[in-house]
């Protein structure tokens, strides 16, 4: 039996190959492997230099970011530990000491 990936739609393990395209059974979904490859790159969040970033990574702020309602921005150079990544405009969710939780967008940050 040939190993095949869960479908992507509802992550049944009995997907099989038809031609060019793998099929579901249980939901009928159809797709080609090309095309899960391209999704999955555009899902990568890439920092300003275009390394990827994962969960647990820390980032350093590469300008000046002014924050609504605080009175100075954060600094360029301050160093973020420990970020997590979510989807939306803002990509990274993440404390900042002096500021608190807050999010960031990925390219405004490099990998530190």
């Amino acid at each position: 039996m040939e190993n095949t990936p869960p479908c992507p739609k509802c992550s049944s393990p009995y997907t099989y190959p038809n031609g060019a395209l793998l099929n579901c059974p249980e939901c009928f979904h159809e797709w080609s492997a090309e095309e899960l490859a391209a999704e999955a790159l555009e899902a990568q969040v890439l920092d300003s230099n275009g390394n990827p970033l994962q969960d647990g990574d820390t980032v350093i702020v590469i300008k000046d970011l002014p924050v609504k309602g605080a009175p100075k921005p954060v600094k360029a150079g301050t160093k973020v530990k420990n970020i997590r990544l979510v989807d939306g405009d803002h990509d990274i969710a993440c404390k900042i000491d002096g500021f608190g939780a807050m999010g960031l967008k990925s390219e405004f940050v490099r990998k530190g």
